[in-house]
């Protein structure tokens, strides 16, 4: 008995792990999570609808019950930041997540790797591709290296770029790629093709999708292939849009209620006409059918079927383009110099021939096809000739007029349903009313008996996904979303919120009314709402590194896109006109600003004790004042008169290149620097310098010369000091003291006192040897003292005004006939002793060594003017007289001196 008992406990327990696990299980539920991008403000041409297709993926997500986030117009480091934050959510959320990327844009394929810019990219040549944009292999490896369930992503950027012209252009669209297991990848366009630019608010894909979400009961396969089917029906076949998945676990994004409408087409009639023969259908159905099953072989099987139709020009277009990707898919994982000959020979022109010829040159091989290599094999045969007219270009586009396709027929309802009547012309939406925020589009309500799968986890705070089918709120939501951009447009106010789920701002009074509106937006990443953060924080003058506003779109003060100027508010003034007033420094509570730390109050702590160019200050007699009242207003010393509202401001009187007001006023300068300038009886007011006052030597004004302080000194402008020598005249003494100093010799007293000397002109000082003559003696005395022999003691007089006027002249020798003669070398060793020093140490001592010192530097090599070349003649040394040396007498051994 006690044995059953504990069998029947252990049961008991076994039980209620099992239902606790499953509670836990049911209670965890499917995670959905949702990152979405749209950039459209690139530099090089703007995209209209990327941003809008954007917010339409995103809204209709997360009436799915994604937990979306989502941005517009990022840079690179935005992001991959802001993917990388969101990648961390999906590692956390489990291994049952649903995954789903939407990004909208400019896609470009560069060597195999497709890649997503950010509208900071700047593509000049086909190497800044893997530099400037995201490559998608960095968004599909991280996510096949998760355990979740279902990866979707969805690039709608096969478009045309503006990229400037190459000389080796990269092949238009995107390459054709292989997904992961358990991903979906999904082209807005098959590979080597690109989509026309939408010109409705909403690009033809995006809706095309959203419309396919909300259909409720579809499966993957179904939503994507409709969605093919519908953007070649609206864009007239100019787009074919491409997915491949290798997802095996079912998923649908909305359930069908079992009273729902019964469709139009059954899943058994459906499921029948994609095994059926492409032959067993008329001419306008096989093609579509080959256009629902989108390969290679069922376009081929059409062309069998109808080689005459006029399809059969489009589905040969369609399949060329599909041929070369494989064609180029499979020489890009051989990537071996063979591969590429292999390619170049079926496509010499193709759009893939410079992408092959650049590998190529990184394997330092021929860049053309040699005649004997080994030709890999491919999946697919060589393109018959009439295939090479489609991709022997770097783009292909289905609406060339060059090739005049004909329309395609309209869709039979076997294969595609016609859209919801509220779905087919979408409003477009609200311009975004803050940086980074996707658009919020007008929400379309689902009908009642589509509803998101009970097993999944309701995302956080998502009036949508809650309201789906309540018209109520909905119309209200929509309503205050196009009042408040309109409101923000008109009257921005006052008591901005920020709030921390979305990143978005809200006023004073959207806690009530305005909360739905506020969490039917899409959440901005945590990184951007940072960014967006310190964007609203910063003045206007310092948000740099932001991104303009979109041409077109109104500028919401406050709330504009980044990089944009902020428009200052104007406060109206008690008259009802806009004031112009200016804030000044401390106004409004701010602080004043700081120099060495302190507050510069009226430029006392400023550096030097100088002012900078001020408007309102300006440089007068009776002091600096201070401007007040409406900019613009010139406050000259005449305070409390109504005329100073009409005047303008003037620019100062500046001396010696500065402002009159810096610090002293010029007048005090001038008399600290010219003590004798200025006289008290006439108001230490100088007169005006003449050319007649710096020749007769005054430094500036005499002090008896004084102007009378009239009401003409008042009108008097600053000039320029007169400057002798690069100085100025009144800080330095005259040239004629300089002169009388350097050279008295040259002045007698006799004419220090006259008259006449102030009517002289100055004269060029000469020169000795390129140096002026008054820093040394002078000419005559420097001449005199090395030739003493040659002046006579009749010329020694003084210096008279004719003998300044008399010329020195050139001594003759001894054959001429003035003057006696000179012994120039005997005269040199008398007037110049020591200039053989060297010579005369050696001959006393012999035994030493003269150190010279070494000089460090290169002697200067001076490069004077030429001095005229003289012929020197030696005169005959004359043999002097050797006198008689008296002997010496009176010492031991020398006889007696004679007395």
């Amino acid at each position: 008995m006690r044995t059953l008992q504990k069998l029947l406990g252990l049961v008991v327990v076994l039980i209620f792990f099992a239902v606790s696990s499953a509670t836990g299980a049911l209670a965890q539920g499917e995670k959905r999570l949702a990152f979405v991008m749209g950039n459209g403000a690139y530099k090089t041409g703007e995209l209209a609808t990327a941003a809008n297709d954007a917010g339409l993926i995103a809204q209709t997500l997360q009436a799915a019950g994604f937990d979306v986030v989502g941005a517009r117009d990022v840079d690179q480091d935005s992001l991959r930041g802001a993917f990388r934050d969101f990648m961390g959510k999906v590692s956390a959320a489990g291994p049952d997540a649903i995954v789903f990327v939407y990004l909208a844009g400019h896609g470009v394929q560069f060597e195999g790797e497709n890649y997503f810019l950010p509208v900071d990219a700047q593509i000049a040549n086909p190497n800044d591709v893997p530099l400037q944009a995201m490559r998608l292999s960095d968004i599909t490896k991280p996510l096949s290296g998760l355990s979740t369930k279902v990866n979707i992503v969805v690039l709608d950027a096969a478009r045309p770029n503006a990229f400037p012209k190459m000389s080796q252009p990269l092949a238009g669209g995107l390459a054709l790629v292989d997904p992961d297991p358990n991903m979906l990848i999904a082209f807005n366009a098959a590979p080597g093709t690109v989509a026309p630019e939408g010109k409705g608010p909403y690009g033809a894909y995006a809706q095309a999708l959203a419309e396919m979400i909300r259909e409720g009961g579809l499966s993957l396969d179904e939503v994507f292939d409709r969605t093919r089917l519908r953007v070649n029906e609206v864009t007239q076949g100019a787009e074919v849009p491409w997915n491949a998945s290798k997802i095996t676990t079912p998923f649908i994004f909305f359930d069908r209620a079992a009273d729902a409408p019964a469709p139009k087409v059954s899943e058994a009639e459906s499921r029948s006409n994609r095994t059926r023969a492409i032959r067993d259908f008329n001419a306008h159905d096989a093609y579509v059918a080959a256009l629902d099953r989108d390969t290679l072989s069922g376009y081929q099987e059409f062309l069998v079927a109808y080689p005459h139709d006029p399809m059969a020009k489009r589905v040969r277009a369609i399949i060329a383009a599909r041929r070369e990707a494989i064609t180029w898919r499979e020489t890009w994982l051989q990537d071996t110099p063979e591969a590429y000959w292999s390619y170049l020979e079926r496509y010499p022109h193709g759009p893939h021939a410079w992408d092959a010829r650049r590998r190529l040159e990184h394997f330092d091989a021929a860049l053309e096809p040699p005649e004997e290599f080994t030709v890999i094999v491919y999946d697919v045969p060589p393109p018959p000739e009439e295939e090479i007219i489609y991709v022997d270009r770097p783009v292909l586009y289905f609406d060339d007029p060059d090739f005049d396709f004909e329309p395609p027929p309209p869709i039979a309802v076997i294969f595609l349903p016609p859209p919801p009547p509220d779905f087919v012309v979408l409003e477009p939406p609200p311009p975004p009313i803050d940086i980074f925020v996707l658009p919020t589009p007008v929400f379309v309500p689902i009908p009642v008996f589509i509803n998101p799968p009970r097993h999944i986890v309701r995302p956080p705070n998502d009036i949508i996904f809650n309201n789906i089918h309540n018209t109520t709120v909905i119309n209200n939501i929509n309503t205050t979303i196009k009042n408040e951009t309109i409101n923000q447009a008109v009257q921005p106010s006052a008591g901005v919120q920020v709030d921390r789920s979305t990143g978005q701002k809200t006023t004073g009074g959207a806690v009530g009314a305005r909360a739905d509106a506020m969490a039917a937006k899409v959440a901005l990443p945590p990184l951007l709402q940072k960014r967006a953060a310190k964007f609203r924080q910063a003045p206007s003058n310092q948000q740099q590194g932001a991104l303009p506003p979109k041409p077109g779109q109104r500028v919401i003060q406050g709330q504009q896109q980044p990089g944009a100027a902020t428009p200052q508010p104007e406060t109206p003034s008690r008259t009802g006109k806009l004031s112009t007033d200016h804030a000044l420094p401390g106004a409004n509570g701010k602080r004043l600003p700081l120099v060495n730390g302190k507050p510069a109050l009226d430029g006392q702590n400023l550096p030097g004790n100088k002012l900078r160019k001020q408007p309102g200050r300006q440089g007068i007699p009776g002091g600096n004042q201070e401007a007040t009242g409406n900019a613009g207003a010139a406050v000259t010393g005449e305070q409390g008169t109504g005329q100073r509202k009409g005047k303008k401001l003037r620019k100062l009187p500046t001396v010696n290149g500065m402002p009159a007001d810096n610090g002293q006023n010029a007048q005090e300068k001038f008399r600290q620097n010219n003590p004798k300038a200025l006289s008290d009886r006439n108001n230490g007011k100088p007169r005006k310098l003449t050319r007649k006052d710096l020749s007769a030597g005054q430094s500036v004004v005499e002090p008896n010369d004084q102007g009378s302080a009239g009401a003409r000194e008042k009108g008097r402008k600053f000039r320029k000091l007169p400057a002798v020598n690069g100085m100025p005249a009144e800080s330095r003494p005259s040239v004629r003291e300089r002169f009388r100093r350097n050279n008295p010799d040259v002045f007698s007293d006799e004419n220090q006192g006259s008259a006449n000397a102030k009517n002289r002109k100055f004269r060029r000082l000469p020169t000795v040897n390129g140096e002026p003559a008054d820093n040394e003696p002078s000419i005559q005395k420097r001449l005199r003292r090395n030739n003493p022999t040659v002046f006579s003691d009749e010329n020694q007089g003084s210096v008279s005004g004719n003998d300044r006027r008399k010329m020195l002249r050139r001594l003759q020798n001894e054959e001429g006939t003035a003057g006696p003669e000179v012994n120039v070398q005997r005269n040199f060793k008398v007037n110049r002793p020591h200039e053989n020093a060297q010579r005369q140490f050696r001959q006393e001592r012999p035994n030493e060594q003269v150190l010279r010192p070494q000089r460090s530097e290169p002697r200067p090599e001076f490069r004077a003017q030429p001095r005229p070349q003289m012929q020197e003649r030696r005169l005959p040394q004359q043999q002097q007289p050797q006198l008689k040396r008296k002997p010496s007498c009176g010492q031991e051994g020398e006889p007696a001196c004679n007395q």
